[in-house]
């Protein structure tokens, strides 16, 4: 039985490939297409400006994929304030879409633009409230902005979605040191040394908590 099973999974799959060739085949070629080509090329040599050329001059302005992509490009030739501007319109073209929000937030934090940065993850959050990346690094900018009750209730989330996570437990072990709540800290810089034994940062807090 098992074995016919994993046959008609195989079937499935084989006609879903099937079903798709024809339209891969009809959708090759086409002006964009090989702009978008030429651009990855360029940009595998370091030639951003012409990645950037090579798209700009097919593009529609409102077009999602072309401005993320441009907004990427342009973060790589280090012209941030573009880079934004790109950005902006694929949030413009698709608000529910996080991709282009996490992409303009490195522009924005090339820029030093952190309230910025943290109102795209507030953004984040509303249409994903589970993610654990936009939920992290909300932690890290309280964090160091020393509001270390707020920055817990951000790790916390990460931590219950991802006990085992390094990044988001020593972050948490810190913030409970920074906020008075010591046997909390105690406990969560002991399974930081669980995931990583010896670890210096967890060690160090131990010791502040001595």
């Amino acid at each position: 039985m098992e074995k016919m099973k994993n046959m008609r999974q195989i079937a499935g799959i084989g006609a879903c490939l099937l079903f798709m060739l024809p339209l891969r085949t009809e959708q090759t070629g086409t002006p964009l297409q090989d702009a978008f080509s030429k651009s990855y090329t360029a940009e595998a040599s370091g030639k951003y400006d012409d990645a950037i050329k090579a798209l700009s001059s097919v593009c529609d302005d409102g077009s999602y994929e072309c401005s993320l992509r441009l907004g990427w490009l342009s973060y790589e030739a280090k012209d941030y304030v573009k880079s934004i501007a790109y950005y902006q319109k694929a949030i413009d073209a698709k608000p529910y879409a996080i991709e282009a929000r996490f992409g303009i937030v490195k522009p924005e934090s090339a820029l030093l633009k952190w309230d910025d940065v943290l109102g795209q993850y507030m953004e984040i959050l509303k249409i994903d409230p589970q993610n654990t990346k936009a939920n992290y690094w909300t932690g890290c900018i309280y964090y160091n902005r020393k509001d270390y009750k707020k920055a817990i209730s951000y790790f916390e989330k990460v931590v219950n979605l991802y006990p085992f996570d390094y990044d988001s437990s020593i972050m948490l072990g810190w913030s409970y040191l920074n906020d008075g709540r010591s046997s909390d800290a105690k406990v969560m810089f002991g399974k930081v040394l669980l995931i990583s034994p010896g670890d210096t940062s967890a060690t160090g807090g131990l010791k502040k908590l001595n």
